[in-house]
């Protein structure tokens, strides 16, 4: 009875979490994240370098 149990509760919080993900309306446009692609390349190295 536990494992069934354990096994539906998983299972359903997976699919909840899958549902309200699905229905974010941020999903279906390109440009969502203008931030962080004018962000400038750090430079790999030693500082002042």
């Amino acid at each position: 009875m536990i494992d069934n149990l354990s096994l539906a509760l998983t299972h359903g919080l997976m699919l909840l979490a899958a549902f309200l993900l699905l229905r974010r309306p941020d999903l279906d446009k390109e440009d969502a994240a203008p931030a962080e692609q004018e962000k400038p390349r750090r430079r790999r190295g030693k500082p002042g370098a």
